[in-house]
């Protein structure tokens, strides 16, 4: 005669607690705390009665609905684009969907689509930025529920799983390759400084931290966007634009530098141009620093000095970290233990091309040629 098949009422008999109980614990849907010893038991005596939840369907018959969410602030930096290959190079491999909410840098947006997650129910979520810190306890809750990994800066990791970036260090290396060039007089171009954005000031303060190491903090120009830029909807040419124009204000200024970093990439082609329309040259006159390593980089006329923290092997490593997660959580009728926390760092890499060199101290400086 056949096992008879376990039910919820098994469960809550062996556990000593309702069929309510059961349910919400074995879905992880809390509306009630519940303490370590009953949530354990609980899952305990499902184990042991071989009890599997009602629609947990097979790996097989589920391939078409699997779906992972990635929140991304915007869709016309290349920054991101390189994340969502990484990401998408993984999921299609394994068999998910990706689906993009893309936030915009709005915190209403952010908030909106938050609030859908509970509804749309996707095996994953992946935060490609930090979240709005107004939701930082928010994520982490939906984090108790889901598999959700955040591509954050390090210093604001929590309880859930990262890959992290310290753009601290990121910052630093960017201002001791020029000041092993010589360069003392700086300039810092970046788009707006706000909180919201609080990790471009983590790149920005490690930068200059390091040219204070050497007495040289007041020699340091930062010249961010205005932070209404924040609130419009990102162009293609967004922080080419910012970069091009925070590089025209300061020629037109009579500022003086004798090299420009730009936030990322983007900017600093940006600030190439705009020096190259000023007969600036590069980098004889002024030397232009970079950071993410795009492709446009590595163009030959192009020829970026950049700071590579390999973007697309972020999104690829985040996505494996929640396919694992998913993983583990199909597999824990079988009485195997959750996946630890997660946290992965890699170490960034100066590449040097063509854009930096050694400063001329002997010669005028941009400022200077234009206030003859």
């Amino acid at each position: 005669m056949p096992k008879k098949k376990a039910t919820s009422s098994d469960v809550a008999r062996k556990a000593g607690v309702s069929q309510a109980t059961v349910s919400m614990v074995l879905n992880k849907k809390y509306n009630v705390s519940f303490s370590r010893e009953t949530v354990d038991r609980v899952e305990q005596a499902a184990r042991e009665l071989g009890y599997q939840l009602p629609g947990r369907k097979n790996k097989k018959d589920s391939k078409k609905e699997k779906l992972i969410v990635v929140f991304c602030p915007t869709l016309t930096s290349p920054y991101y684009v390189l994340l969502l290959q990484g990401v998408e190079a993984v999921a299609n491999k394994q068999g998910y969907g990706v689906f993009i909410c893309n936030t915009q840098r709005d915190a209403r947006l952010e908030e909106k689509y938050l609030r859908m997650m509970h509804t749309i129910q996707p095996q994953g979520i992946i935060y490609s930025c930090n979240p709005n810190p107004d939701f930082q306890r928010q994520v982490e809750e939906l984090a108790q529920t889901i598999p959700l990994v955040i591509i954050s800066n390090k210093e604001k990791t929590t309880t859930v799983d990262a890959i992290n970036q310290d753009n601290t260090v990121v910052g630093k290396m960017m201002a001791r390759h020029l000041l092993d060039l010589g360069h003392r007089d700086v300039a810092f171009i970046t788009p707006p400084l706000t909180r919201r954005q609080w990790q471009r000031s983590k790149r920005v303060n490690g930068f200059v931290k390091e040219f204070e190491k050497e007495g040289l903090k007041e020699h340091v120009i930062i010249k961010a966007a205005d932070e209404s830029i924040d609130s419009r909807i990102p162009r293609m040419d967004t922080e080419y634009s910012m970069g091009y124009q925070l590089t025209m204000e300061l020629l037109q200024e009579g500022r003086q530098f004798t090299a420009i970093a730009g936030q990322n990439d983007m900017m600093a082609i940006g600030a190439l141009d705009a020096l190259h329309e000023a007969k600036v040259h590069v980098p004889k006159d002024v030397s232009v620093i970079g950071c993410d390593n795009i492709f446009y980089s590595s163009i030959r006329r192009i020829s970026l000095t950049t700071i590579d923290h390999f973007v697309a092997l972020k999104g690829r490593d985040a996505c494996d970290i929640i396919i694992r997660k998913i993983d583990m959580n199909d597999k824990f009728y079988l009485d195997e233990s959750p996946a630890s926390l997660y946290n992965i760092e890699y170490t960034p890499k100066l590449i040097t091309r063509r854009t930096t060199g050694y400063a001329k101290l002997d010669r005028n400086l941009p400022g200077e040629q234009k206030n003859k």
